[in-house]
């Protein structure tokens, strides 16, 4: 049977964490920008011991499929991406993406990391419908989604504010209709 590669894209590929990624993350937690764009919560420079902690309740719970994104290049180290909140009985999912390091940013890694877990998680997981948000400040997340086949469902006005502005968070939700026929 010849199946189509399930962690490899065309630059990058799910990986499992390794002993010292924490200190990527942690450098990466000094870049205010990254820390803007990768979540709406109030974001503080971590080291990677508090990185390790932080990060054990996503990778534990049995509802999250969490991978590093690693180069195909080079095996670096650039993000992560997950499924969360996996919903089998109604086959739904929560899509989390960072990419941490800026070298990477707006070079196609992220539209990689998005149909490779989309790919994941309509084909081995079985879902139906994934979901995913962005503040609307971050175009380039908003660009990807779209680029992939999100449509766009919802957006929550004003919910976010920085440095004495107000932003969205736009919601996004693709389904598996939509994903299959976008890779007809």
């Amino acid at each position: 049977m010849n199946f189509k590669p399930l962690f490899n894209g065309k630059l990058l590929r799910l990986a499992a964490p390794q002993p010292d990624d924490n200190l990527a993350f942690a450098k990466w937690s000094e870049n205010d920008h990254y820390l803007r764009i990768m979540d709406n919560d109030p974001a503080r420079p971590v080291n990677a011991e508090m990185h390790v902690q932080w990060e054990a309740g996503f990778f534990n719970a049995p509802n999250v499929y969490a991978f590093r994104l690693r180069t195909l290049e080079d095996d670096t180290m650039i993000g992560t991406v997950l499924l969360g909140g996996v919903d089998a009985m109604h086959q739904t999912a929560n899509l989390g993406i960072a990419i941490g390091d800026p070298n990477y940013w707006r070079k196609g890694y992220g539209t990689d990391a998005m149909r490779l877990i989309l790919n994941y998680g309509f084909d081995e997981l079985n879902l139906f419908r994934v979901t995913s948000s962005t503040m609307s400040y971050n175009v380039p997340s908003m660009k990807v989604h779209e680029k992939v086949g999100f449509q766009r469902e919802g957006i929550q006005r004003q919910s976010i504010r920085r440095q004495g502005q107000r932003y969205d968070v736009i919601h996004y939700g693709i389904l598996r209709p939509e994903w299959e026929a976008l890779q007809a």
